[in-house]
């Protein structure tokens, strides 16, 4: 037995060959041909070279073509490397060299950020442009690096399944960011990728289900329509999307985030499960809702994660559709799916989501011990044991902080607080390091102080999230400038441009006299905080009096 990502995608194409399983646009694909290319692709790349163990990566919006190359790297037991399509020249150098990268398969858009980065690796051999979703007649020169086409990578290739046995432990990798800004590869076994995030433990029950389960119902039961919003470049989509596929569902996908295209997708398509970021998409989406002549009758179930599902925004959700099924979920890269709380107009509130925590997943106190489920009101971390990851690759360091063994039993604690409430269930507060979740994408503050400081007019500043209606949060920045230098928003911007995501920027600036830190030069957060808040409301009053 081999719970194996690609062998359970398999089980699912012998039992429904010729079922739709993936749409974007106007295109589908049945199991058959996703089955059929991803072989092709496959086999393209163990011609160079590629196998077991190697690290491929995938720099891509969500389309087909993405989830089929995720299947050959799965088939040939290499290691899908996730590259967020945001990333600058430095942010995708930095990843390429960190995660060891041999391949990497892009969207021909990005073919000139390639063209600067690619030739800087030598272990970087293979480069291949697939189609852009967006833009299917890009002809970006791929030449000059070496690129070779997707529809060249596939000639000649066989569609045959004919691998070698795969194993459970084989490697599983989705990239996150870290403490420090720079992004972390978290380790997984298939098998335990699959029981937290693929539906290998049923998430309501907490029972561990067989290696044919999902197929089986794939083959008995009636199909879902199912649209995941979120980008698969993130693990969270990721995970949910493969879920559908090993039980038989039909997965919609978009390349870019459209509220009225979404509405339109569901009523033509007649979607029944969406899954959501948090406010970020949940907020625009109803807008849409209500400005819209839409239906959207056949939602069965709305799902929210990654990201707060406040509560004003929810209750606008359930006021609209008051018989479909709304959850949150919880959990991270680290730990995976750790709890998940259905959602009714009586019982949500503004603190956080309130959950029953999912199998193996426990609250810890400050000395790493289980809190007492009858321990109403005590906080503590969220921690996870059981199926959980290996480490964060090339960082033994980060990985013994966040990975710990505690009388013989390893916990993933990656760091997020929750208070223990009646009935077994948490509610989750947030995580407790001063990491800015802005529409489900995490900004780290100690890198974007890193690039302010090298702007000519800053001499010293940090960086804090502000609570954000649409977004969550959002990044603000308190810069004291040097005595000579006055910068505002817009020079901070421009000049941080070139060198972080735009997700990164802040939106925000406090111009203050000095930076709060300690003696020994330690930040002082909370403090920067106040700073920052005071700013946004003192620029408000100012908009108000004119």
């Amino acid at each position: 037995m081999a719970l194996n990502i690609a062998d359970l995608f398999e089980h699912a194409v012998d039992v429904v060959p010729d079922r739709p399983v993936l749409q974007v646009g106007s295109r589908k694909a049945s199991y058959a041909e996703l089955e059929s290319q991803a072989n092709q692709v496959a086999h393209f790349l163990a011609s160079r070279g590629v196998g077991h163990g190697d690290h491929v990566g995938i720099y891509a919006k969500n389309s087909i073509e993405h989830v089929v190359a995720l299947l050959a790297i799965f088939k040939i037991r290499a290691v899908a490397i996730n590259v967020n399509y945001r990333y600058v020249e430095g942010e995708l150098n930095y990843l390429i060299d960190n995660s060891d990268m041999v391949a990497l398969l892009h969207e021909r858009t990005y073919a000139d950020l390639v063209a600067k980065v690619a030739p800087q690796h030598a272990g970087l051999t293979t480069v291949v442009a697939m189609p852009d979703p967006t833009d299917p007649d890009n002809a970006a020169d791929i030449a000059g690096y070496g690129g070779i086409s997707w529809d060249d990578a596939l000639a000649g290739q066989s569609a045959d399944r004919d691998f070698g046995e795969r194993s459970g432990d084989d490697l599983y990798i989705v990239y996150t960011g870290g403490t420090t800004g720079f992004p972390k590869g978290v380790m997984w076994r298939h098998e335990d990728f699959w029981r937290v995030l693929g539906g290998g433990i049923d998430f309501m029950s907490g029972e561990r289900i067989e290696e044919y389960t999902q197929s089986e119902s794939a083959r008995t039961s009636d199909p879902m329509v199912t649209f995941p919003l979120s980008p698969l470049m993130h693990g969270g989509a990721q995970a949910a999307m493969l879920m559908h596929l090993f039980a038989g569902h039909l997965t919609i996908l978009e390349p870019q985030f459209d509220p009225v295209r979404t509405w339109e997708i569901v009523d033509r398509e007649k979607v029944q499960l969406i899954f959501m970021t948090g406010d970020a998409m949940a907020r625009p989406l109803i807008e849409a809702y209500q400005a819209g002549s839409f239906d959207g009758s056949s939602l069965i179930a709305i799902a929210s994660s990654a990201a707060i599902f406040s509560r004003p925004v929810k209750e606008t959700w359930m006021a609209a559709f008051p018989n479909a099924f709304f959850t949150d979920s919880v959990g991270s890269s680290e730990t995976g799916f750790s709890g998940t709380g259905l959602q009714d107009s009586e019982n949500i509130q503004g603190q956080g989501p309130v959950v029953a925590l999912g199998a193996e997943t426990v609250v810890l106190d400050d000395d790493n011990r289980p809190i007492d489920g009858t321990a109403v009101g005590q906080v503590g971390r969220l921690a996870r044991s059981g199926s959980v990851p290996l480490g964060y690759y090339r960082d033994p360091e980060k990985s013994a902080k966040t990975f710990v063994d505690v009388d013989g039993v390893r916990y993933a604690i990656p760091g997020d607080f929750a208070r223990i409430e009646a009935d077994g269930k948490v509610t989750l507060l947030g995580r407790g390091s001063n990491c800015i979740n802005t529409g489900g994408e995490k900004v780290y503050p100690e890198e974007v102080e890193m690039a302010l400081k090298g702007h000519p007019g800053v001499y010293d500043a940090l960086v804090v999230g502000l609570s954000d209606d649409r977004w969550g949060q959002q990044v603000s920045a308190v810069v004291q400038p040097r005595s000579d230098a006055h910068p505002t928003l817009e020079d901070l911007r421009a000049f941080l441009r070139p060198l972080l995501s735009g997700y990164k920027l802040p939106r925000s600036v406090a111009i203050i006299d000095k930076i709060p830190r300690s003696a020994t030069g330690k930040a002082n957060y909370p403090a920067a905080k106040e700073h920052a808040e005071a700013a946004r409301l003192s620029s408000q009053e100012n908009v108000d009096a004119h």
